[in-house]
């Protein structure tokens, strides 16, 4: 054990020098791709159904001048100084950004969660220190990004860009601005053409609103996000899509949905999430006087579990009330026949493994200093999503139903681990030896197979003509933790079938948000 423990934090400290600039090259990262040219640019997206938002102009956005007024013909001098005089760099950077601001948001979401998501390492005197969001540049850096915050952060990201944009798409039509290059010809539509109106600019609405998030979720990182909105709001005035007031507008009204988002995130017990060592304890006993046998860490010194109180955090797609209606049934009791046919599964898989269970367990791994679990959905998502030519606002659309189904399978997840508190294969069996990291939390239900039974459901609903290619992939990811020697058959099974009822919530939801 101490062997495996020691090469875990070998292996953490070389990746996290490898992704410190946070520009590591990880799988679904899409360079050079064409800008986004949607076939559809959903002009009445002001009047879909937001998440928090009570109407689309809860926010004002005062009316632009006039094009033809002294003020905006200034404007328009900018955008064609910039387009005169524009650097290499500057070029490159503005077609990184035309693919689409959504995606390449999300993309710097997967960077930061990979580079955050790397557990602390113990104190002489054997325990470990925690993350603190009220310190986060101490030791260990805040947040620590496992895949139930990961879950929650990309959640929050996404349903905020989603409102903002409702509000920016509300106030594009109430105002009808045309694009610059509509208004004088002379200014070039560098990343192609759009009827779609300017005012706000869609990208300053996305970045002022990642950024504003990104100050609560890595706080560590607001110099880095900074760079990336500068970067984003100038490409779009370079672009020719955006003149000054169109991205001074956007980045205000993307600020202001934020802060409902903040508010919310600060009191839906995320905070209480780690629990204590009381809770801990408790939650041992309590299993041993059901005649159970509980987990525990298999770390050397034992690591507290991960985030015990994550269950009781507020979903999005329902109420707290359902998280416990969604909670399976118990697992096969850690004495029963049951229990022993699986676990002697579970050892024959990982006795002799085959090359292409050991490509899967890989594969679909996503351990520490990877974007999680989660991450690895989001990717999949938008490189399929890329082909569809899906609008801004389309885009934050399906993210956000993907990503709230994701944190909300992790709650229910968490809540049905932390209630049974069952004990991993690796503890009943100690020949068994896994083909990866042992997980610090307990077995039942599998997280991969809830979070991919509830991406498996949204997107087989966003893109029905892949729902079969969603589900094989779900199997796949489940199917890799137990022959990977990490889950019982019943965690995964029941963990599967979780998930899709989770994500049947965002289909749900998607099939009256207006957006259909």
């Amino acid at each position: 054990m101490r062997k495996i423990n020691i090469f875990y934090y070998v292996l953490t400290a070389i990746t996290a020098i490898t992704v410190s600039s946070c520009k590591k090259n990880i799988p679904g990262r899409t360079d050079n791709l064409a800008p986004l040219n949607p076939q559809n640019i959903d002009l009445n997206a002001g009047t879909w159904k937001p998440v928090l938002m009570s109407r689309p102009d809860t926010f004002s956005v005062p009316a632009p001048v006039a094009t033809t007024s002294a003020e905006y013909l200034a404007e328009l001098d900018e955008l064609k100084g910039y387009q005169k005089n524009m650097t290499g760099e500057q070029v490159e950077k503005m077609k990184y950004w035309s693919a689409g601001n959504v995606l390449r948001w999300n993309e710097i979401m997967r960077d930061l969660v990979t580079k955050y998501n790397i557990p602390a390492y113990q104190n002489p005197d054997g325990s470990y220190p925690i993350p603190s969001a009220a310190n986060p540049f101490a030791y260990p850096l805040f947040p620590f990004a496992n895949p139930p915050y990961a879950a929650r952060a990309y959640a929050y990201i996404s349903a905020a860009q989603y409102d903002a944009l409702i509000a920016c798409w509300y106030y594009k039509k109430l105002y009808n601005r045309p694009q610059p290059y509509s208004v004088d010809p002379t200014v070039k539509a560098q990343t192609g053409s759009t009827t779609l109106p300017s005012y706000p600019s869609e990208a300053a609405v996305v970045a002022g609103v990642t950024a504003e998030m990104m100050k609560l979720l890595f706080p560590d990182e607001i110099s880095y996000v900074q760079q990336n909105l500068y970067e984003a709001e100038t490409s779009a005035m370079i672009s020719g899509t955006a003149t000054r007031s169109d991205i001074t507008a956007g980045e205000a009204l993307g600020r202001q949905v934020a802060q409902q988002f903040i508010a919310r995130a600060k009191v839906d017990n995320a905070g209480k999430a780690v629990g204590t060592p009381t809770d801990w304890a408790n939650l041992e006993t309590k299993t041993i006087a059901k005649g159970e046998v509980p987990w525990y860490s298999l770390e050397i010194p034992k690591r507290p579990p991960m985030l015990p109180l994550f269950g009781k955090i507020t979903p999005f797609l329902f109420d707290t009330t359902t998280v416990a209606a969604l909670r399976p049934g118990p697992p096969p009791a850690t004495h029963s026949d049951q229990m022993r046919q699986e676990t002697q599964e579970v050892y024959n898989y990982v006795k002799n493994p085959s090359r292409e269970h050991i490509r899967i367990v890989h594969f679909w791994a996503d351990g520490i200093s990877t974007y999680t679990p989660p991450g690895h959905w989001n990717a999949i998502a938008s490189e399929d999503f890329i082909p569809k030519n899906f609008s801004e606002v389309r885009w934050a659309r399906n993210m956000a139903l993907l990503n709230m189904s994701l944190m909300d399978a992790a709650i229910v997840c968490w809540d049905t681990k932390y209630f049974y508190y069952n004990a991993r294969p690796t503890q009943l069996d100690s020949d068994i030896k896994t083909l990866t990291g042992v997980p610090n939390f307990p077995s039942y239900i599998s997280g991969h197979s809830t979070f991919s039974g509830a991406a498996a459901t949204i997107l087989g609903h966003i893109i029905p003509e892949k729902a079969g290619s969603y589900t094989a992939m779900a199997n796949e990811a489940s199917l890799s933790r137990l022959v990977g020697g990490l889950h019982y058959r019943s965690d995964c099974n029941v963990g599967l079938l979780v998930g899709a009822s989770v994500g049947n919530y965002a289909v749900a939801r998607a099939k009256t948000d207006g957006a259909e």
